[in-house]
């Protein structure tokens, strides 16, 4: 046989096979216990039977002793016992017919013969007591009654006694029998099922050896080739031995061996190239990043520089100009007034210093140097100075700056530079980017929350609002100027850094007429400061 296909067939059809037999032996073995057992049960059913029979007639026996005893007893009694007598011996006929319709072994209608004359022995006698139960009470004589009574009694026991031993010894026979029986046909069971195993494990011997173990030995060593394969082993070839299915698929085996070790040249071949590649690329990379690095490394130091260069200078003016200004008060009968003069010069120079301050703040920021000076401040005066600040750019692009401070001043732990400066870029940020911008809104109110008061700042704008992915403005080293625009400010980023160093939260949102809203929600210390305010109830910088 040169296909397992037919293999595999034989020992599917043998494998059947013995699944038939051991069925239908089986089903066999069930029959014959059947029949035994129902043998047996039947003959203890009529033995029962005979068991009630006997008491039946004792039953009658007292019965009819009773009635010839009491003149007085009605005579329905003696009819209801001999009634009970009837159906007892109908149903042991029952019985006895009904073995002999089942059965078709001529010994057993040879026994239904012999157990029907002593049954009918026992109607015969119970029907003689009647008789004689009936003659004996038309006797006038008490003693003459009692004998012929005690006479018929005897005749009568006489009668049933024997016919119901004999049925009785019978039914235990049959009882003993089918127990015997079934003691022989469990060891014949038992041997057959023996032998059908010691048949069955020859069978499957003889399969396994002719069919099974052989085609296992080549599949294990299919296996063992395709581990060693596996492993690098891209030489090992198999014998073609057979023309069957696995010689097939060794032949098949051999030829993927030959393609893979042909291939695994040419990857060697393309590996060596691309490592050469890597390695090249892998030093331009290196020396780009020392390049960047060194730049990044220029750009702080300029940054720091800068504004450490602009600082003196700044600071040296300063002083000249509180001097100059003391000088000028102690001088008398000078008619010229610098005063006003000075005080611009201040103000300018004051708001040149903070601009230097906030660019040398962002590169430390950028340098990992952030320190916060936390204390209790007044959030109208942080959001006053942001307005002012941003006061001349909104000018320049005729945007109007507007600042609601709302009903009253509200106290907030913060760094009042780094919150004025989160403010004032966000404002920067409003007018650089909103296309079409005409108004920003720069407002303070309160709210109260579970965990404390709350400061609610809000920068709404008219403009055409934020793009569909806004929370991707919190990107770090994300622009979105527009072309030409340097501009100046921490960002998103670290403006969100700010917020939530000071437990608070800063969301983007879309304020009433579409524009962008930006909301910086922080913790509120002291909510109950009342602000001096003009009649309009806010402040405006700026012109449209």
């Amino acid at each position: 046989m040169r296909s397992l296909k037919v293999r595999f067939a034989l020992l599917l059809g043998g494998t059947a096979l013995l699944a038939l037999l051991a069925a239908a032996g089986v089903l066999w073995s069930i029959r014959l216990t059947e029949n035994v057992i129902d043998r047996t049960l039947a003959a203890q059913h009529r033995l029962e039977l005979l068991a009630e029979l006997s008491g039946r007639l004792a039953q009658y026996g007292f019965a009819a002793i009773e009635s010839i005893g009491n003149a007085d007893a009605p005579p329905e009694a003696l009819s209801v016992t001999r009634d009970r007598v009837d159906e007892a011996l109908n149903r042991v006929d029952d019985a006895l017919g009904a073995g002999m319709a089942t059965s078709t072994n001529l010994e057993d209608r040879i026994q239904y013969v012999a157990r029907t004359r002593p049954l009918a022995n026992v109607r015969a006698a119970r029907a003689m007591l009647d008789r004689q139960v009936t003659l004996v009470r038309r006797e006038s004589d008490p003693d003459r009654r009692k004998t012929a009574m005690q006479g018929a009694l005897n005749a009568f026991g006489a009668m049933t006694g024997p016919p119901l031993s004999l049925l009785v010894e019978a039914e235990r026979r049959s009882m003993n029998a089918g127990s015997e029986a079934a003691a022989t046909l469990s060891h014949r069971l038992t041997a057959a099922a023996l032998a059908a195993v010691v048949l069955a494990l020859a069978f499957v011997a003889v399969l396994y050896r002719s069919v099974i173990r052989p085609t296992l030995a080549r599949i294990e060593e299919i296996r063992r080739a395709a581990g060693a394969v596996g492993s690098g082993a891209l030489d090992t070839r198999l014998s073609v031995e057979t023309r069957d299915e696995l010689g097939l698929l060794v032949a098949n085996f051999n030829r993927m061996a030959a393609r893979l070790a042909r291939r695994e040249g040419r990857l060697a071949a393309d590996r060596a190239a691309l490592e050469d590649t890597v390695q090249a690329r892998t030093a331009d990379l290196r020396a780009a990043n020392e390049r960047l690095e060194m730049v990044d490394r220029s750009r702080r130091r300029f940054f720091a520089d800068v504004s450490h260069e602009l600082r003196t200078p700044l600071t040296v003016i300063l002083g000249e100009c509180d001097l100059a200004q003391r000088s000028a008060e102690r001088a008398a009968g000078r008619p010229v007034d610098h005063g006003p003069v000075f005080a611009t010069i201040r103000k300018r120079a004051q708001r040149l210093k903070r601009r230097v301050e906030d660019l040398l703040r962002v590169a430390r920021s950028e340098s990992g140097q952030i320190e916060l000076d936390r204390r209790s401040v007044s959030a109208v005066a942080v959001l006053g100075d942001a307005v002012d600040s941003a006061g001349s750019e909104a000018a320049r692009r005729r945007v109007e700056l507007v600042l609601e401070p709302g009903d009253h001043d509200i106290e907030v732990d913060a760094d009042p530079e780094w919150l004025r400066q989160v403010v004032e870029s966000l404002i920067d940020n409003a007018l650089r980017h909103a296309t079409g911008l005409t108004r920003i809104t720069v407002s303070l109110s309160g709210r109260a929350a579970p965990q404390g008061s709350r400061a609610l700042i809000t920068i709404d704008d008219d403009g055409p609002g934020f793009p569909e992915d806004g929370d991707g403005l919190f990107e770090r080293f994300r622009r979105e100027a527009r072309p030409g625009e340097a501009g100046f400010g921490i960002g998103l980023a670290l403006a969100r850094w700010v917020v939530e160093r000071h437990d608070g939260v800063i969301s983007l949102g879309r304020a009433g007429q579409g524009g962008a809203r930006v909301v910086l929600d922080l913790p509120a210390l002291d909510d109950g400061v009342v602000p001096e305010q003009d009649g309009a109830g806010h402040e405006r910088i700026g012109a449209a």
